[in-house]
């Protein structure tokens, strides 16, 4: 079973502070949804309020088209996974993923067959009988998600379940999620801040800041086609241009650029910007093509990443890493047309 998910107008406010301002999100059933961004802009907010842990402001909150927040919480149909494993010390794991069938008076033999599916999912398979504290931060969170899917819930909320995981374990952590739910087709919401996991994991990426919505798309739009600078900064492009797109080209300080004819922005000022990975070396004679002078040349391992003027400001490229460049060199970029993205101003 799983649920559409709908927020409209969603909003929270503590007295003069508005942690959540007018969110609209629409997420199919199935679908994995990452809220993402920094401390503060209202990703957790969101998922309480979606899970029943807190009451809107206004707004509300759609499970299949029909209002959920006059059902509490555990008739909902949303679980979540908290940042903290909270696991029952003195039970054992398969008492653990179980607890959830029990207290809805399952018979034990359907409970015990039931989590010995949910611990082969997780990849804990024969971990029935083993305790807590017998297990890895990582063997924890994954009894935490079984115990969570045991359940059957139609939207599964998962709160930044990463963040105590060393980096090796976030990585396996990350694969196991997506591989259960795809296993599973469960609508999940996810909440990080980190942008590397949420390109991972997620179908759709909702970008928040300040308690808005500044983008929902998926990764690769949000990538190739931010709306604006904040969202462009975000995914690390910091290449940004003034200019003036007249049709298929814009006029800037740096020179006049041709761009693809399907780029939406309208004529006037805008914001030309080409992601680092997108420049390419060489091609000062052909169109869109510049010189400019390299400022910063860092070996990055699978690539050089230079800092080059441009203007009065600087542009990072992301150059192969065999090749020899320094500081103060002359090089020749090439602006490719269909890689040039232009956002209103």
């Amino acid at each position: 079973m799983m649920a559409t998910v709908q927020t409209v107008g969603l909003t929270k406010r503590y007295q003069d502070i508005v942690a959540l301002d007018g969110l609209e999100l629409e997420i199919a059933a199935g679908e994995l949804v990452a809220l993402l961004g920094p401390s503060g802009c209202g990703k957790t907010t969101t998922l309480r309020m979606v899970a029943g842990l807190l009451s809107p402001t206004a707004g509300d909150i759609l499970f299949d088209g029909r209002s959920v927040l006059a059902i509490p919480p555990e008739r909902r149909g949303a679980v979540m996974v908290f940042q903290k494993h909270l696991l029952f010390p003195h039970m054992t794991i398969g008492e653990n993923i179980g607890f959830g069938l029990k207290m809805r008076g399952v018979d034990k033999a359907t409970v015990r067959r039931s989590v010995a599916e949910l611990l082969k999912l997780v990849q804990l398979p024969g971990f029935e009988g083993r305790r807590p504290h017998e297990l890895s931060g990582g063997q924890q969170q994954r009894v935490a998600l079984a115990r969570a899917l045991i359940v059957e819930p139609k939207v599964l909320l998962l709160d930044e379940p990463l963040t105590n995981l060393d980096a090796n374990l976030r990585l396996e952590m990350r694969q196991l999620i997506r591989t259960v739910q795809q296993a599973v087709g469960i609508t999940t919401i996810f909440v990080t801040h980190d942008q590397e996991e949420a390109v991972m994991l997620a179908d759709r990426i909702a970008l928040m800041d300040g308690g808005r919505l500044l983008q929902f798309d998926r990764p690769r739009t949000l990538f190739e086609r931010p709306q604006n600078a904040t969202v462009a900064r975000f995914f690390r492009n910091e290449n940004l241009l003034p200019g003036i797109k007249r049709g298929a080209q814009v006029e800037t300080a740096w020179g006049t650029f041709s761009i693809s004819p399907c780029n939406p922005a309208c004529n006037g000022p805008v914001l030309l910007t080409v992601r680092p990975e997108h420049l390419e070396i060489g091609g000062r004679h052909q169109a869109n093509g510049i010189e400019t002078t390299v400022l910063q040349a860092v070996y990055m391992g699978a690539y050089t990443q230079l800092q080059v003027a441009v203007g009065e400001c600087s542009w990072l490229v992301q150059a192969p890493a065999n090749l020899s460049i320094a500081p103060g060199d002359r090089i020749s970029l090439h602006l490719p047309e269909a890689r040039i993205w232009c956002m209103p101003v």
